[in-house]
């Protein structure tokens, strides 16, 4: 099923007080370009539909619906733009091995193509810790959040101390190159750092390489126990760069990751509960979805989320471990035992919202789903 392409004129470009910024619940995305990046790696940028500017944090990330063949995909990536420049929103994605979701994006996704998407979400930001001094160290497609976040003090603060630091299989596969270096020359305090794990022909390289290791990290970084340390990447990569960071004595206060592919804080307490001999859930409560008025039972361990797709019921969710925030649903009644990832923020809890995919009901629940 392709994307049924907007067919509208493109709005003026308001002045952002006149302007309203996007409403995740009520506005499309309207893809305005398509770029390659690198191998397997494109840059979707978007619009508001209707017109509208764009407010997030650099380094959070959005939630996109993908009108698949078999059924909605919800896919959710890092938002690689900066909220200094909000009439447009970029994410870089690259296609994986098996990838079904970003391959149905390089295939259908064109100028004037519509997407739903949810958000901004996310605490791996530099907005929520201010310092003198960063390292953003990334590897592969872990790279976006540093990229808007370095854009970001490329366009605020260009005189800020960063050194910047990126791994990659091939010197060809190093994401956003070319704009690091003229950031280069802009920014005075910006130092980069390449580390492709081997050569190629198609690009020739003769800096340093391989995987990255004490020795290397303190050759391209001898100040890093001074910094506010950001890291993205592969879960080996994170773990290497913590580790070796920890054994130095690092104030692991000052080191931030981010990773959709950790075992998720439901799925340890889950296992706790069976280790202690406890079900989770108790069993024969009831969970009433509000807005289609279908009403099933919760299984012993079962979240809210497991529980409406077991009558039909439909709520988006993407990573379905506490971090995305799109399942987030209004708990009109009762009362659940939630352990999420960051994904849902106190002013929400203590509204009476939710995330369905780590909340197991403690009594019968009443949801607007």
């Amino acid at each position: 099923m392709t994307i049924q392409p907007f067919l509208g004129e493109v709005p003026p470009a308001l002045p952002l007080d006149e302007a309203r910024p996007w409403n995740a619940a009520r506005q499309m995305l309207v893809c305005t370009s398509v770029t390659d990046e690198a191998p397997d790696v494109k840059t979707f940028t978007f619009g508001v539909e209707g017109g509208g500017w764009f407010r997030y944090m650099p380094g959070q990330f959005i939630t996109v619906e993908l009108r698949a063949k078999g059924g909605d995909l919800h896919r959710t990536y890092t938002i690689s733009s900066t909220p200094s420049r909000p009439y447009a929103l970029s994410i870089t994605v690259k296609a994986q091995p098996g990838s079904i979701g970003t391959r149905w994006m390089f295939d259908h996704v064109r100028p004037g193509s519509r997407i739903r998407a949810y958000g901004p979400n996310g605490h791996f930001t530099l907005a929520r810790n201010p310092a003198q001094k960063y390292l953003f160290i990334s590897a592969g497609s872990g790279i976006t959040p540093m990229m808007s976040m370095l854009r970001w003090l490329s366009d605020t603060a260009p005189g800020t101390d960063v050194v910047f630091l990126n791994s990659a299989r091939r010197p060809e596969e190093i994401i956003f190159r070319e704009e690091l270096e003229l950031l280069a020359k802009r920014m005075p305090n910006l130092s980069l750092g390449f580390l492709p794990e081997g050569r190629s022909v198609a690009s020739p390289w003769a800096g340093l390489m391989g995987r990255i290791d004490r020795h290397k990290l303190a050759m391209l970084v001898p100040d890093f126990m001074g910094r506010e340390i950001f890291c993205c990447g592969p879960e080996p990569f994170m773990k290497a760069v913590s580790s070796i960071v920890r054994h130095e004595g690092f104030d692991m206060g000052h080191y931030h990751q981010e990773s959709f592919g950790a075992t998720s804080i439901t799925e340890s307490v889950q296992r706790q509960a069976q280790d202690k001999g406890e079900g989770g859930a108790v069993e024969g409560l009831s969970v009433t979805f509000l807005g289609s008025n279908d009403r099933a039972v919760a299984k012993p361990g079962q979240t809210v989320l497991e529980t409406a797709r077991s009558v039909g019921v439909r709520i988006p969710a993407a990573c379905e471990s506490g971090i995305c925030g799109t399942c987030k649903v209004l708990k009109r009644e009762g009362e659940v035992e939630m352990n999420h990832n960051g994904g849902i923020s106190d002013q929400e809890i203590q509204a009476g919202y939710i995330l369905a995919c780590c909340s197991r009901p403690l009594t019968s629940v009443d949801v607007e789903a």
